[in-house]
Formats: structure tokens, C-alpha cells, sequence
């Protein structure tokens, strides 16, 4: 029976094709958001200010802001077209900038501040509104004399400025390392397939490959020669040198305003509105983390290098005691097939990229009561805008199910293939919030989930890694939390809450990935999709005469699930590192300090303290840190709430669904209480209010196997 296509209550967005379109959208909000402010400073006065006629106002030019920039922003992450790319970079600037003008207008400070002093009786989220904004107009300087703020505002703007390029270095980077065949010995064929250059000769094949996760973490995985991950590894840590100078350039620029503003560092700064509350609270967890983690860490290590000398042993070489960071994929994948029976690329079969999408899809359906109708995509007409910005995403209509009310949440993106000037990473992108418009009616929110994944083809699949599932569900986590909230302001929708919480949600959801029910409804042979795919199974992937199993045997996937935690010390202790480095920089002892910080030297120096991996003589062989994104793009001094918030996301799967993973009822309940309320609430009392009780790491410190 054919489902009707239900008809959303508010068009799809469309997606410019020329770079004239964006800046042209970006002149016309900036100056129509202008002129409303202004008429808001000349006609109100702080005698008569109140929410109502000063804030609302506000919200409205905010909103308005929010539901084009974000779009506009996004063309420098998905397009295939470089003007548009540079165009949007330009756009994002010009509205970082805009914001930094609104913020800093001493007339609508001064309504502001007057009706903070009015104290109103207002909504929750109305009072949390008024506060951030309140807060937000002395963040940006009006505290300051007036002869400050000139230099203040030169920050702001640098900052922007310096930010920018190191994003557009980032997502424009495409350096390479060239090798023979002799060189990627053991690598899959998928990687040599899409990397061999067209000049090659059958005497002498050239393979180029990039830094894009699709070439990178199979080759670091499988390639058998050290001197081959070694040269890979170096390539990637001294990718984007341009950006070294910009980050020592932010970084320094971050602390003046932060002194400026009477704060000891920018993390002090920062941390006052996160859970954390103060550097200090974040050094102490991080302190206490590792403590418990360093038992772990030396099982490990130890573990490692016991199978990096047997495995050199095996092939008559010697092993010199050093491991390396280009030595943990590959032994982390012998260690799980030796001593788990693990075969990564045979689980990749049973998870082919046309299956796992749906699944994934029916997996929201049915513990969120979610319905996503894929939209079949008509050819435009219109010659300057179209229904997606490539081909290859694909379109859904996210509505709840009929039996909580059939009502519509909003639009969800999938660009899933790996393609030149894409954003190399994963990520979720709000395009545009939810939020009340003024007229009391819902405007609905659009996100689009980016991966970089080997697109199949007609006669050869695309297979996903079990790592790779478990990453589609943490970013299809965010694009859920952006689809189910339900906040009157833009500002809060969403995973627009604490940093140190707002990855919480995805990291829970990621616990689905290693249940066996879930991975099993998950899986589906791909040789049984299709005639082609069985011939390239016999090919490719068949070992013996048998016909694979439509479903991923129980062997293999309980193995996967034991495996869970092999080596969770490491990888937790890596993390660890990155937020050492992140506090570091963000909260020195003084500003001579951080001016005279080696900051290349301080990065590699603490991965050797903290993780105990050994690198090459030159301290400054690697420079990780300038294609650090995270600590540019939102999550300075606050990288440590991947390991704060994954401390709550144990806490919530365990007392909760443990159980049941599957329940609607626990999911439903979930979603009401912590989802659907964005950063409106204090993410605090939303804990206790789901929990039923206080948080705590029992959860977190059992899956790691550390007594409490």
C-alpha cells in the first residue's frame, strides 16, 4: 500500500546556485536587521522599556538573522561550486561581524539593562532569555570605557577575520602523500580503486592519496609498512601550516579579551556558563580522570607493544620498544582480530551504506515516534536556486507519528559522500532554528547531517565500518535534538545549549550501536541487494562456497559488543590530552606566559606526558593543533565536554533504557524532557528531572572499567 505524501505546513528551502544570490541575501538581512534596531533605540526609551517592546523586538532581528545565515554559512561546508564556497565564507564573516555591532550598540544596552532592573515577571525561557542577552551586551565590552572599546571591537573582529581563514584553510586543504603499490600493502582496494592516478603505467603505479577520512583511517588500519604509516601520519599532522600562526594569533587575542573584560583568562571566561562552572572544576575532573585512567592506559600500551614486537618478530625484525601514534590503528586491528575474532572488513559487508541508512531512519521511528518521508526531488525550473546544493543529498519530511499527533518537526539533509571541497569531517549543521514567530505560529527547523563516506555504485557497494555506524548515529543525534525541540527563541533550539553537555545526547544514542538486537536489525548482507553485488562479492569478499547469512551472524556481533571497551583507556586518555592542550592555552598562568608558549612544542609534549607515546626526535615534528578544529569552531576551553558530557550520556542509557534500549515510553519521555527543551532549561535540572535524582559517573567509570 502506497503512503500518501503528507504536505509540510512550510516550503523546503531552497539552495542558490550563484554566488551573487548569497551575497545578496546577506546585504539585504544585514541591512533590513540594521534599520530595525535602529528603529528600536529611536523610539523606545528606558523609562518606558519593557520584555515586550524591547526584547521581542530583539528576539525577532535575532531570529530573522538565524533563519538566513545559516544557509548562508553552509555553502562553504557542502558545495561543489568554489565561488560559492568563498562567497559564503564571506557571508559567515559579515554576519560574525554584525552580531559583534549588535552586541556592542550602547542604546540597546541601556533598554536592555533597564528592563533587567525592572525584574518582570516572565516564562522560564523568557527570564533565561533576558539574562543571556543582558550578559551577552557586557561579553562584548559596553562595560569598558569608551576608549577600551575601540580596542576591544579590533579584537572582535580580528578574531572573526583570523577565524574564518582558519576554517576556509581547513575545508579548502587538500594535500596529499603519493605512494607505490609496494608502499600500501594490506590497504583495501576501495582505497587504491579511487587513488590511482590516471598517468599511471602498469610498471609503475602512483597512488595519491588525500586527508579525507575515506583514504586516511583505512590506510592507518590496514597498510602493513611502518615507514608508510609513519610518512602518512607526518603528512596529516603537518597539514594546514598556515593556520599555526592563526591559531597562536587567536589564542592570544582570546586573552586579551577576556582581561579586558576583568577575567583572569579566556577560560575563566568561557567556563562561567557551562556546567563546569570554572577552570578549576575542569582541571580537577580531567586531574581525577586521569588518575583513574592510568592503570588502563599502561594495560594497554603494554598490550600493544607486546603484539608490535611479535608481530615484527614474525617477519624478522626488531622491535625497539617505541609505539607511535601511526602504530594504534593498525595494532588496535590486529589486537581485536587476535584475541576477539574480529574481521572488520567481513562486519563492513553486512553494513552497506543503502541499508544502514534506513534502519538507522526506522531505529528514531520507532523509540522516538518519528515519521521521515523521503522527498523525490523534482527538476527546478528556477535558474538561480535549487532543492539541495548537490545531487547527492537526499531530502526527508520529519513529522510525528500519527499516534502522538501526526504534527509536523521539520526538514532533514543527508549529504553522506565523501566529494572535492566538502567539509572533511562528520558534522550536523543547523540551517535554520525553530523557534515562535511573532504571529504565535512555528517556524520549523532544517538540519543537515555531512559525512564522507564511499558512495556505491551500481556494481560496487558502499560498506561502512562499524565505526562509521556508530558515527552516523552520534551526528544523526544532533540532527534529532534539532528536529524534536520545541523552544519559543532561536537561540536556544536545539544543541544550542552548554558545550559541556550538548554532545550528551549523540553519545547516548551511540549505545545502540553495541546492542545486539539493534545491530542485527541493522545489518543486511550486501551481496543479497542486488545480482551485481553478489558478483562482486564472489569477487571481492567470498571465502568459501557457502552463501553469507542476510543477517550478520550472532558470533560476530557478540564478539563486537565484548570488544567495546578494548583499548577505552587509550582512546579516553587521547581525548584527554586534546583537553589538557585546550585548557592550557585558554588558561595560562599569565599573559608572558602564553606569549612565550612554543605552542607546536606544547601539544606534542603533552600527547608524550599524558598519553606515553613516544614520536620522532623533533619536538615540533607535527603541528596537530592547526587543524585542531574544534578549538576555533565553538568548543575553546570546552573540548573537555566530550569526556564532561559523556559522563551524563552513561548515566542517562543506564538508568534508563539498560533495560529496554527499544522502549517507546522511556524514549518518548527522553524526548519531552531533555530534548524538546533545548538550551532553555538548565541543562542541570533537566538531568534531575529525567534522572530522577542526581547525576554520577558509576555508569561512566563501569564501562571503563574503573571501581568507583
Amino acid at each position: 500500500m502506497t503512503v500518501q505524501q503528507k504536505v509540510p505546513p512550510q516550503e523546503r528551502l531552497l539552495f542558490a546556485t550563484t554566488a551573487r544570490s548569497i551575497a545578496d541575501s546577506t546585504a539585504q538581512i544585514v541591512d533590513t536587521s540594521r534599520q530595525a534596531l535602529d528603529h528600536l533605540g529611536a523610539t523606545t526609551c528606558p523609562q518606558s522599556a519593557s520584555f515586550d517592546n524591547v526584547l521581542l523586538p530583539l528576539v525577532n532581528v535575532r531570529n530573522a538573522i538565524a533563519t538566513k545565515a545559516g544557509i548562508l554559512g553552509f555553502y562553504k561546508e557542502g558545495s561543489s561550486d568554489a565561488s560559492l564556497r568563498d562567497e559564503s565564507v564571506k557571508s559567515k564573516l559579515l554576519f560574525d561581524n554584525f552580531n559583534n555591532e549588535i552586541a556592542m550598540q550602547e542604546d540597546l544596552f541601556l533598554l536592555i539593562d533597564a528592563v533587567f532592573k525592572k525584574n518582570e515577571t516572565l516564562d522560564q525561557e523568557s527570564e533565561r532569555l533576558l539574562r543571556r542577552e543582558h550578559r551577552t551586551f557586557h561579553d562584548n565590552g559596553l562595560g569598558l570605557p569608551a576608549a577600551d572599546r575601540v580596542r576591544f571591537s579590533e579584537i572582535k573582529t580580528r578574531i572573526n577575520k583570523a577565524t574564518s581563514e582558519f576554517r576556509r584553510n581547513m575545508n579548502e586543504e587538500n594535500e596529499h602523500v603519493d605512494f607505490t603499490t609496494q608502499d600500501l600493502v594490506g590497504v583495501p582496494a576501495h582505497v587504491l580503486d579511487s587513488t590511482l592516478l590516471d598517468d599511471s603505467t602498469d610498471d609503475e603505479k602512483i597512488f595519491r592519496l588525500t586527508f579525507q577520512p575515506n583514504h586516511f583511517y583505512p590506510t592507518m588500519r590496514y597498510a602493513q609498512l611502518d615507514e608508510t604509516r609513519k610518512r602518512y601520519m607526518i603528512g596529516y599532522e603537518t597539514r594546514c601550516a598556515d593556520n599555526v600562526s592563526l591559531f597562536q594569533e587567536i589564542v592570544l587575542l582570546r586573552d586579551e579579551a577576556a582581561r579586558m573584560l576583568g577575567y583572569a583568562s579566556h577560560a575563566k571566561w568561557r567556563t562561567r556558563s557551562l556546567m563546569s562552572g570554572t577552570p578549576d572544576n575542569v582541571m580537577a575532573f580531567l586531574n581525577d580522570l586521569k588518575s583513574q585512567l592510568q592503570p588502563g592506559l599502561q594495560n594497554d600500551l603494554d598490550a600493544l607493544k607486546k603484539l608490535k614486537s611479535d608481530h615484527l618478530a614474525a617477519q624478522g625484525m626488531e622491535f625497539d620498544g617505541k609505539f607511535y601514534v601511526w602504530d594504534i590503528s593498525f595494532y588496535h586491528r590486529l589486537l581485536l582480530e587476535a584475541q576477539y575474532k574480529i574481521d572488520q572488513k567481513r562486519i563492513a559487508e553486512y553494513f552497506p551504506i543503502q541499508t544502514v541508512v534506513p534502519a538507522m531512519l526506522q531505529n528514531f521511528q520507532q523509540l522516538s515516534g518519528l515519521v521521515f518521508q523521503e522527498v523525490s526531488r523534482d527538476i527546478s525550473d528556477l535558474t538561480d536556486l535549487n532543492q539541495t546544493w548537490h545531487d547527492d543529498v537526499q531530502v526527508f519530511d520529519v513529522w510525528d507519528s500519527d499516534e502522538i499527533g501526526g504534527g509536523f518537526l521539520g526538514f532533514l539533509y543527508l549529504d553522506l559522500y565523501s566529494r572535492e571541497g566538502k567539509y572533511g569531517s562528520a558534522a550536523n549543521f543547523n540551517l535554520q532554528p525553530g523557534y515562535i514567530k511573532p504571529d504565535g505560529s512555528r517556524h520549523y527547523p532544517s538540519t543537515a547531517l555531512i559525512c564522507n563516506f564511499n558512495k556505491p555504485t551500481s556494481d560496487k557497494p558502499g560498506l561502512l565500518n562499524h565505526s562509521d555506524v556508530v558515527l552516523l548515529f552520534h551526528e544523526l543525534g544532533h540532527g534529532i535534538h534539532d528536529l524534536v525541540a520545541q523552544t519559543k527563541y532561536a537561540c536556544f533550539h536545539g544543541t544550542a545549549c552548554a558545550d559541556d553537555f550538548c554532545e550528551a545526547p549523540s553519545q547516548m544514542l551511540e549505545r545502540w550501536c553495541w546492542e545486539e538486537p539493534q545491530l542485527k536489525a541493522m545489518s543486511c548482507h550486501y551481496s543479497t541487494l542486488t545480482p551485481e553485488y553478489r558478483d562482486h562479492w564472489k569477487v571481492h569478499g567470498c571465502t568459501a562456497d557457502t552463501v553469507p547469512p542476510s543477517k550478520i551472524p550472532t558470533e560476530l556481533v557478540q564478539a563486537l559488543v565484548r570488544s567495546e571497551n578494548v583499548n577505552a583507556s587509550l582512546t579516553n586518555m587521547r581525548a584527554l590530552w586534546r583537553s589538557a592542550f585546550d585548557m592550557k592555552v585558554h588558561s595560562p598562568t599569565d599573559r608572558r606566559s602564553l606569549e612565550d608558549m612554543d605552542i607546536t612544542r606544547e601539544f606534542n609534549k603533552l600527547q608524550r606526558e599524558i598519553v606515553g607515546l613516544d614520536e620522532p626526535a623533533d619536538e615540533e615534528w607535527g603541528h596537530g593543533h592547526a587543524h585542531f578544529s574544534h578549538l576555533i569552531g565553538g568548543y575553546d576551553a570546552g573540548y573537555y565536554g566530550y569526556l564532561y558530557s559523556r559522563v551524563f550520556a552513561s548515566d542517562m542509557f543506564s538508568a534508563a533504557f539498560s533495560k529496554d534500549p527499544m522502549s517507546r515510553e522511556v524514549g518518548l519521555r527522553y524526548r519531552r524532557t531533555v530534548l524538546e527543551k533545548g538550551g532553555s532549561v538548565d541543562e542541570m535540572a533537566l538531568l534531575r528531572e529525567f534522572l530522577g535524582r542526581e547525576p554520577n559517573s558509576r555508569a561512566f567509570h563501569e564501562e571503563l572499567g574503573i571501581r568507583s
